[in-house]
This record gives structure tokens, C-alpha cells and sequence, in this order.
């Protein structure tokens, strides 16, 4: 079992900011306000003490590790200037903290195909930003050529990974924002702004989203007695995947940060090892307890019954409810159901694809041979090897418990809970718009201009229908609840 060494200023900055997400949902302004200055003011602060120096890759060039491994708890972007984002090289933890300069949609596409960021939530906000960035790059050019060039920079995002429906999601809502204010306009600037306010609101909506789901599955996890509750997480599901909070990981950190005794053990999800490079990582950073396993080892330890629940996030859900995530998910899903294990998918209302039936008509991406065939550049197969390498598999409704959304725990018949939390989803939204004005969240943190503000939404009445013991309680909530509710 790995145990975090104690680090009070780590352990604060968690507590802190899992705090504000969970009592503050409902006034997005202020998240995305306090999101702004973080990304750039508090930017070294974030990264622990600031002895490991932030290195920004330029074009193909390498990086070796120096030193000790990178500390601190953050979200995969942030803004250097209005031009520029800072995207983490995912590929290059836990070893080496490097950053990627993102200036276009070209440079995104880039970053989410090659997995410089992954994790469904968090390419869904790059790309939305990536495509922002382009516009405000054509921001002078003929409204013709510009409407063709933002149209193709849309079809160049959405190929980058086919599989996860928030990056089409999210690209198609900036796009749609764009030909709504009139793609044809002269006023190149003004529709840039549109865009980028309209990017803007998906990162607020993602903080607000994901805390309301860490807040609603917080009721489902069981409370054994005299010991921690043991938790079987697959990939990587917090704030380097999620964008900022995270969704299965951030229900666990929300747990920890209730005072639950909980203790994950972490799949090391071959073959891109998500959980042991990322996850580990990131739950080191916040002091849960936990352990790294093969991704074999899952079916022995539930056996021994050493596993109380298993919870992933999701890719894409069809509209009768199964699920597609990484690969070794299913595997998961099957052995929990033999053991009679609860496995809970945790995603926001954005991943659900009601156009698509079922998982059978969700697009698998198949991924290059050299991610099977090597790891980190040590070949541990002969290179001539035939590969078939499946980024994603699909989880049957039929073996899922319960999923867990920013509108509450959702249950089988899942085509009507489905439909219906995101129509609820789309009333709260629409209460709590427009987005319009917040401008370009680099301002006050690069410039030192004021912040734009928006009206404060209102708080959202709890959603009608929701499973009672896991609908999202506020902010008053004490940490007690969490245990006696389930």
C-alpha cells in the first residue's frame, strides 16, 4: 500500500480547491474567475514548491528527466497569453513536467491524437479552446476563406480521436456558436470573442459538472467497518483527464476530502499505462492512499474480496447505456458482475450520445502497433509482431450498476433515465446562461486587467427523479452524511 508522505501545503491546495467545486456549483462565474487566475498567477505555485522547473517542448524536440520526479496538483492547460495555451505533456509524466505550446486547431488535433492530453473530458475543453485560438488567429481574414478554414479546422478536431463524443460535442458547440453570430460577418474579431467565450463556458460548465458528480456518487460508496472502503479504478479520471476536477477520480477525492477512509487500487491500464504513470501520480499529489496492480491482477484480488466497488469514467454512452471506455473495462465489468461487485461508470451528461442506440454502433479507435509493441522506447516484443490494438471497448448496460452524472446517479432502464437527465441538463443549463461576456480568461492573469464579469446564475433546484440517496445536497452537507447514506 503507498501512502502520500505528508505534505501540508499539497494537502491544503487539494482541500481548497475540491472544497470550492463542491460548494460553489452553482456560481460558475466565480469558478472560471478563480480558474483564470490560477492558470497563470498561481500557475508555479501549483507545481509544489517550485524546485522542479516547468520545461516548454519546442517542435521536435526531447526531453530527458532531471532530478526528482514533478510535484503538485493541476489541471492539463492553461494560458500563457491570449495567442498561446500550455498543454502538459501527458507522455512525459511522472517522470518530467513539459508543457506544449497550442496556438490553433492544428496544433490541438496534434496534441489529443499523439495523447499529449487525454481523458474525454479534457480533450473536449482543448479542443473547444484550439478551435477558439484558430479563430482569433484568422480573426483578419476574408469571412469566405475564414469560414472555410474554421469549418476544416472542425473536421481536423474531431478525427483527432474518434471514439470520445465530448471532443465532437464540444467542437460542434463552437462551431454552432460561430455560424450563429453569422460565419459571413466582417467583423472577424467579434466572432473570435463569441468563440472563445462560448470555449470558455465548457471549461466552467466541466468544473461545475464535475463537482456536482463527485457530490451525487459520494452516496454510493459503501462504508465497511473498521476499515477503508477499497475502490478499483481503471485509466486515468482525474484532472489530467477530466480538465480540471476530474469524474471517477474526482468522486474518489471528494471522499477523501469527506474524511471517508478509502483506499484505491489502481489498474495500470496497459497498454498506454494511464494508471500507473497518471493516476498514481495524481493521487499521490492529493494524499489518497493507494496501490498499483497489474491490470491481471483485478480478478485475484476480487476474489479475496479485497474489492468493494469498481468505478471508471466513460468515452461515450449510447443511448441504451453501454458504455465505452479503455480498454480492460469490460474485462472489469464481467469479473465484478461474477463477484458480485458494484460497477459504477461516473461521466457528465456531455458523454452521452442519444444518437447512437448502442454500443455497437460506437466507433473503436485502433491505435498504432508501437504502443503494444514498446513501452517508453524499450521494445518488449519483436518489432515484425502482428498487433491489434483497440484504444476503447464497450461495457453492456446489462453489467453496469449505476451511472453517475453531474444530474445525479442514474439506473437501469437507461434509455429513459438517459433521455431524460439530459433534458435536465439542458433546462439547467439554459437557466444559467448567457456566457457570452466573459472575453478572453487570459486577461487579469497575463495583462493585469480586470476580469469581466457576468451575472451570478442562480443555484439549480435538485433535478425531479433522481435516485434519492445520491442526489447532490449543497454545500452544507457534512461529512457524515457520506457514510450514513449508503
Amino acid at each position: 500500500m503507498t501512502e502520500s508522505p505528508t505534505d501540508p501545503s499539497r494537502r491544503q491546495f487539494f482541500r481548497r480547491f475540491a472544497g470550492e467545486v463542491l460548494t460553489g456549483a452553482a456560481q460558475v462565474v466565480a469558478v472560471v474567475d478563480d480558474l483564470r487566475e490560477r492558470s497563470a498567477a498561481e500557475a508555479a505555485g501549483l507545481l509544489g514548491d517550485g524546485s522542479v522547473p516547468v520545461a516548454v517542448a519546442q517542435p521536435g524536440a526531447g526531453l530527458a528527466p532531471t532530478g526528482p520526479g514533478p510535484t503538485g496538483f493541476r489541471t492539463p492547460f492553461r494560458y500563457e497569453s491570449d495567442d498561446v495555451l500550455l498543454v502538459i505533456d501527458q507522455r512525459q509524466l511522472p517522470d518530467t513536467l513539459v508543457e506544449i505550446p497550442v496556438r490553433g486547431a492544428h496544433d490541438t488535433a496534434a496534441a489529443i491524437r499523439d495523447m499529449a492530453i487525454r481523458g474525454a473530458p479534457a480533450i473536449g475543453q482543448l479542443a473547444a479552446l484550439g478551435l477558439a485560438l484558430q479563430a482569433r488567429s484568422v480573426r483578419a481574414a476574408h469571412p469566405i476563406p475564414r469560414q472555410s478554414i474554421l469549418d476544416g479546422a472542425a473536421d481536423t478536431l474531431k478525427a483527432a480521436r474518434p471514439t470520445a463524443i465530448n471532443l465532437a460535442w464540444a467542437v460542434d458547440r463552437v462551431l454552432a456558436r460561430f455560424h450563429e453570430i453569422g460565419g459571413l460577418s466582417e467583423d472577424g474579431a467579434a466572432i473570435a470573442a463569441a468563440m472563445l467565450a462560448e470555449a470558455n463556458a465548457i471549461v466552467a460548465e466541466a468544473t461545475e459538472d464535475h463537482g456536482r458528480m463527485a457530490e451525487a456518487g459520494l452516496e454510493l460508496l459503501p462504508t465497511p467497518e473498521g476499515r477503508p472502503v477499497h475502490v478499483l479504478t481503471h485509466g486515468n479520471t482525474g484532472p489530467l483527464g477530466g480538465g480540471q476536477y476530474g469524474t471517477a477520480l474526482g468522486l474518489v477525492q471528494a471522499a477523501h476530502h469527506a474524511e471517508l477512509p478509502i483506499h484505491v487500487w489502481v489498474d495500470e491500464t496497459r497498454p498506454y499505462l494511464q494508471g500507473a504513470r497518471l493516476t498514481t501520480w495524481e493521487l499521490a499529489q492529493a494524499g489518497v492512499p493507494h496501490t498499483l496492480i497489474p491490470d491481471v491482477a483485478a480478478g485475484h484480488l476480487m476474489a479475496r474480496g479485497e474489492v468493494d466497488v469498481v468505478i471508471v469514467g466513460a468515452d461515450r454512452i449510447a443511448a441504451n447505456g453501454d458504455t465505452a471506455n479503455k480498454v480492460g473495462t469490460y474485462t472489469l465489468a464481467v469479473l465484478a458482475e461474477r463477484h458480485g461487485i458494484p460497477f459504477f461508470v461516473a461521466a457528465p451528461i456531455n458523454t452521452v450520445d442519444l444518437d447512437t442506440p448502442d454500443g455497437a454502433a460506437i466507433p473503436i479507435e485502433e491505435r498504432d502497433a508501437d504502443e503494444v509493441l514498446a513501452i517508453r522506447g524499450v521494445n518488449i516484443a519483436p518489432r515484425d509482431t502482428e498487433v491489434r490494438n483497440p484504444a476503447f471497448d464497450v461495457t453492456p448496460a446489462a453489467l453496469i450498476t449505476a451511472i453517475v452524472t453531474d444530474e445525479g446517479v442514474l439506473r437501469a432502464p437507461y434509455d429513459e433515465a438517459l433521455a431524460l437527465a439530459v433534458g435536465r441538463r439542458e433546462v439547467r443549463r439554459s437557466a444559467s446562461r448567457p456566457f457570452g461576456d466573459w472575453g478572453s480568461p487570459a486577461t487579469s492573469a497575463t495583462t493585469g486587467g480586470e476580469s469581466p464579469t457576468a451575472p451570478s446564475p442562480a443555484a439549480p433546484a435538485s433535478p425531479p427523479g433522481l435516485d434519492a440517496t445520491a442526489a447532490p445536497s449543497g454545500p452544507g452537507r457534512p461529512a457524515s452524511t457520506a457514510r450514513e447514506a449508503s
